[in-house]
């Protein structure tokens, strides 16, 4: 797939691994609309055993972005890119029991914590029903699966692909995800990235063949 094809450059949300490829994207598709919630470029850590890491969208891709040709689409709200493709825009977060996944801050010194607002997701309508393609799912996985289907007006969820940030989930929100997971019944689950290890484990387990290997250079098709 050539990079200097595509029509969109979609950001899940503003963190370095999530971003920091945006100045070679932008140089390969100049033409290309970006969609981005406005918090994307703003400052967040990450702070661990009292250390503070800087996770923000790094100097070199906050400049891509300023200056990218094919200008920018602030995501404040769901935004459609094509007839069937759309961008969710901020996600409401209903669920009791998911939460943004980590020790996520605003400030280096722990005072404020980061609600990652800017957590959003792709959704595609295809024939067999909605496929949705999730960064970190910071907002909550089945927070962003319900929010999806809602907004796209879809009547069944096909597929879900991503990040889903169980990597820290205790016993009880793996419990409830699959549960929830169970309710919505997608036929593929491609769990990669953030989730860990010990979930896509359980979640195997859980639903079977359904949950499929996700890694680089993985293919699907609709």
């Amino acid at each position: 797939i050539d990079p200097g094809q595509a029509d969109a450059i979609v950001l899940s949300h503003g963190h370095y691994d999530h971003t920091g490829g945006l100045p070679l994207a932008c140089a390969r598709a100049p033409g290309a609309l970006i969609y981005a919630h406005p918090a994307a470029t703003a400052p967040r850590y990450a702070i661990r055993d009292g250390a503070a890491k800087d996770i923000a969208m790094p100097g070199q891709a906050r400049s891509a972005l300023e200056r990218h040709q094919g200008g920018v689409h602030w995501t404040a709200a769901p935004a459609q890119i094509t007839a069937d493709i759309g961008v969710t825009g901020p996600i409401p977060r209903h669920t009791d029991y998911e939460d943004t996944g980590g020790p996520f801050f605003s400030d280096p010194d722990g005072r404020s914590p980061d609600p990652i607002t800017d957590d959003q997701a792709l959704w595609m309508r295809t024939t067999r029903g909605l496929v949705v393609l999730v960064g970190c799912s910071h907002a909550g996985l089945v927070n962003t699966l319900r929010y999806c289907l809602g907004i796209s007006a879809a009547q069944k969820l096909h597929a879900v692909i991503g990040g889903f940030h169980l990597n820290a989930a205790g016993d009880a929100r793996l419990d409830r995800t699959i549960a929830d997971l169970e309710d919505l019944d997608p036929f593929l689950i491609a769990p990669c990235h953030c989730t860990g290890v010990s979930a896509m484990r359980r979640l195997q387990q859980a639903l079977g063949d359904r949950v499929a290997p996700c890694t680089a250079g993985t293919t699907f098709r609709f």
